[in-house]
């Protein structure tokens, strides 16, 4: 039956077929792979072979075309089992290849689109540097004509998929830098692995969560970036930017959501197995407090998800107030789910052979990255100020 989470028939099977490759082939290595701090990519590539890497790409380009709706379905069930191998993914199809699809021409979508909807390729999006985060607009990348070419000089910071081990760069990003003399002035790049002068700058260890993601500092040392690598209007990037933000703030939600959904369930199976004074946990007030609240606050979060990602329009910005607001309430909400798994299951909560131990940990990066929760704020009150009365 068709609801608010599976609108159609093909959500629905979409969701039951995510959810057994997540249960059967991403759950089961996750404890490890955070353990080591290392990417799972051959698992990636198993997303392709199931067209879970391009499905909001154009089908002319090896995606499947698909709306905001099915992009959630597969960030919630991938992250209930992973988070972080999810942003892995999340920085790859949604920063990388749906960018490109929103913002380049048809030639850059051949050349890169068909091989990240495979696996073949592995991309991510490079805006945030070592002085400029929230502050987007305040980044030092810059990019001088030279041409037909532009010259790219800077360093990238925090970047997801900005190596594949501690030596080996991804494959292709999108860069932001300057163009001109104006803070908007903003271009934006294709730079691959192999063009001379970009290079893996320090590979980011010991995060607290996400360790499944692989995290890195890239530089650019006068990169030539040749003409047919230069996505849309050099200097008019910021709306390129703006239209990608809004999906990627609603699917980095959906990552909260599967978090959220995961530590419902452990503590709930949890309190209905474990003992105390002769009787189940769950018969305690105290216990049913922390369950029944940490499941009301994750269906509050997920019935605003879908309700944003359903009203998305996919080739446009246009709904910045709710993609902000679903993200500054998700990534609290899972956060305090998670605290209050790991208080239902007491000493076992805080090992990670019981996962709300990791999932607590990977919460936490929802609240910084992707836009911080005081930046979601600042631009919910900015944009309020538009309405004398809500809908």
């Amino acid at each position: 039956m068709a609801d608010l989470f599976n609108p159609s028939e093909e959500h629905q099977e979409i969701r039951e077929t995510v959810r057994q490759f997540a249960e059967n082939r991403v759950r089961p290595q996750a404890l490890q792979q955070d353990a080591e701090e290392r990417f799972n990519e051959p698992l990636f590539r198993e997303l392709g072979e199931l067209g879970l890497l391009g499905v909001t790409i154009d089908e002319r380009f090896g995606g499947a075309g698909l709306d905001a709706t099915t992009s959630v379905i597969v960030h919630e069930e991938l992250a209930a089992a992973d988070p972080g191998f999810t942003l892995a993914y999340l920085a790859h199809a949604i920063l990388f290849a749906h960018n490109l699809d929103l913002n380049g021409n048809d030639e850059q979508r051949q050349r890169f689109l068909p091989g990240s909807c495979s696996g073949d390729i592995l991309g991510g999006m490079c805006m945030s540097e070592p002085g400029a985060g929230t502050d987007v607009l305040g980044m030092k990348s810059r990019a001088v004509r030279d041409g037909d070419d532009f010259i790219l000089n800077g360093a990238k910071m925090w970047i997801t998929n900005g190596s594949r081990n501690d030596t080996e760069l991804g494959d292709a990003f999108l860069v932001y830098a300057h163009t001109g003399s104006s803070p908007r002035d903003l271009g934006l790049f294709l730079v691959e692995r192999g063009m001379p002068g970009f290079a893996l700058g320090q590979r980011l260890k010991d995060k607290l969560g996400m360790r499944a993601s692989s995290t890195a500092e890239l530089v650019f040392e006068n990169v030539r970036v040749p003409s047919r690598n230069i996505v849309g209007d050099p200097g008019r990037a910021v709306v390129a930017m703006m239209r990608n933000l809004e999906l990627e703030r609603v699917t980095l939600a959906a990552i909260s959501l599967g978090i959220a959904r995961r530590c419902v369930e452990v503590m709930n199976t949890y309190a209905q197995e474990r003992q105390a004074f002769g009787q189940p946990l769950n018969q305690f007030g105290q216990i049913q407090r922390y369950i029944g609240e940490a499941y009301a606050k994750y269906m509050a979060g997920r019935s605003y998800v879908y309700q944003v990602a359903a009203a998305l329009e996919m080739d446009q910005a246009g709904n910045r107030l709710d993609s902000d607001g679903v993200k500054l309430f998700c990534s609290t909400m899972a956060k305090e789910v998670a605290d209050a798994a790991i208080q239902v299951l007491g000493g076992y909560g805080y090992v990670g052979e019981y996962e709300v131990e990791r999932l607590w940990r990977d919460a936490k990066l929802i609240e910084i990255g992707g836009g911080t929760i005081e930046a979601h704020q600042k631009n919910i009150t900015r944009d309020l100020i538009k309405f004398d009365r809500l809908r």
